[in-house]
């Protein structure tokens, strides 16, 4: 399993985060130099999230269309690939197909 499959010395909260009917699904790890983070999973939907910190979205596997808030154009991203989410806004995701896996990095 190479490196960056993995994150190393992290807590992790059991119970899971479910958002839009089970559509997303999540946990909480926080890093031991109190970094947080959530790694989880969106079903294939269109689904609107509000954030209040900035965020990068890291795609683990899987691949979305995304809209952030305000932009009137959707653009594709896929594993490997990271997009950024400003604080206090918001931005649509589309997947479609199989799951779409992902690391959201806080602040």
């Amino acid at each position: 399993m190479s490196q960056d499959a993995v994150i190393e010395n992290v807590s992790v909260e059991k119970t899971a985060n479910v958002y839009f009917g089970g559509k997303c699904v999540s946990h909480s790890v926080t890093l031991s130099d109190g970094t947080k983070k959530s790694v989880g999973i969106i079903m294939p939907a269109t689904l609107t999230f509000n954030t209040a910190a900035p965020e990068v979205m890291e795609i683990v596997s899987g691949a979305c269309s995304v809209r952030l808030g305000g932009d009137a154009e959707w653009r594709s991203f896929e594993a490997g690939q990271t997009f950024e989410v400003p604080g206090n806004s918001s931005f649509d995701i589309q997947v479609v197909g199989t799951p779409l896996h992902y690391v959201c990095h806080f602040g």
